[in-house]
């Protein structure tokens, strides 16, 4: 008699799993040319600070990787190609009390299955917003938090999040939602909430690259499984984002230790062939993959003009 098939057992296809983005983004620049591997951070334990009071009545601060619009630096709409130009390097912050268009071309987000054109999938301030309105949190921070995604850890560790600490502290946060977008921002956000937990702040990280968050430990991670740029959510689907962030505040309340991870159980689409394109060199030709590699050196050398003037 034949072994029964995965349809007869309700297996999912081995494929339709978390992307591992390390693992993936190492092969795609070792592709392009770059031999020289990065190195994730990498963490086997964790701090963590339960939260010191009922969420109700908790002050909850907002921190993004995105980056405010200026009209002054090339394309930043939906869609854009990346856009090193529209890069941040030091930590900024926004009046929560006012509306902002913070924009994600700077960062490698999924250009190919998500266009970039609702800002509620990355920067949920408007449900933050809103659950301030019906007593879920005690208030909103006054302000958000800039957090730069920047490839050196030691800049991350030594000057980012002790900036970001220090705003925290002065406007009385209990608790921080970290939302990043590309994955070294999955990397970022989890250095600064590390940082922020060992200091005696609570914090939950939205995510949608699993594998790096967890290679560095974070306190708390809700996990989507959805494209990258869409921590907060899918597009243009607000029942989508005010269950995600419903999630993330679940988790921040409820873990018992640090490490923690929950999966939401909203799905991008029932085909999951989308995981097979982000930055899969094995998909691309050689004349792309030198094509990749020289606008990639190009956009190096806008971001390193950039890093001078602010340094």
């Amino acid at each position: 008699m034949a072994a029964p098939s995965d349809d007869q057992l309700g297996f999912a296809p081995d494929d339709d799993a978390p992307i591992g983005y390390m693992k993936r983004t190492r092969d795609y620049y070792a592709a392009i040319g770059y031999t020289t591997p990065y190195r994730w951070a990498h963490y086997t334990s964790a701090p963590f600070q339960p939260l010191a009071k009922p969420l109700s009545d908790a002050r909850v601060a907002l921190i993004t990787t995105a980056a405010p619009f200026d009209p002054a630096k090339g394309d930043q709409g939906p869609g854009a190609k990346y856009n090193g130009g529209a890069k941040f390097y030091a930590v900024y912050d926004g009046d929560t009390s006012q509306p902002h268009d913070v924009r994600i071309s700077h960062i490698a987000y999924d250009r190919v299955h998500t266009s970039a054109r609702d800002s509620g999938t990355w920067f949920p301030l408007a449900q933050l917003k809103r659950l301030e309105q019906e007593g879920r949190i005690g208030s909103l921070g006054p302000r958000f938090f800039g957090a730069p995604t920047n490839r050196s850890h030691r800049v991350t560790i030594d000057t980012d999040a002790p900036e970001i600490l220090a705003r925290c502290r002065a406007d009385g946060v209990d608790a921080a939602v970290l939302v990043p977008n590309c994955p070294v921002c999955h990397q970022t956000v989890s250095l600064v909430a590390r940082h922020l937990e060992a200091n005696g702040i609570s914090t939950v990280v939205m995510g949608c690259a699993k594998d790096i968050a967890e290679h560095a430990a974070v306190p708390r991670l809700l996990f989507s499984d959805f494209p990258l740029g869409n921590s907060a959510g899918k597009p243009h689907d607000v029942a989508s984002q005010a269950l995600t962030l419903e999630l993330a505040l679940r988790v921040l309340e409820s873990a018992v230790g640090p490490q923690t991870t929950v999966q939401s159980p909203l799905r991008w689409s029932e085909d999951h062939s989308w995981k097979r394109d982000y930055s899969n060199a094995d998909a691309l030709s050689p004349e792309e993959l030198t094509r990749l590699r020289r606008e990639f050196d190009a956009q190096k050398e806008i971001a390193k003009g950039l890093r001078e003037r602010v340094a």
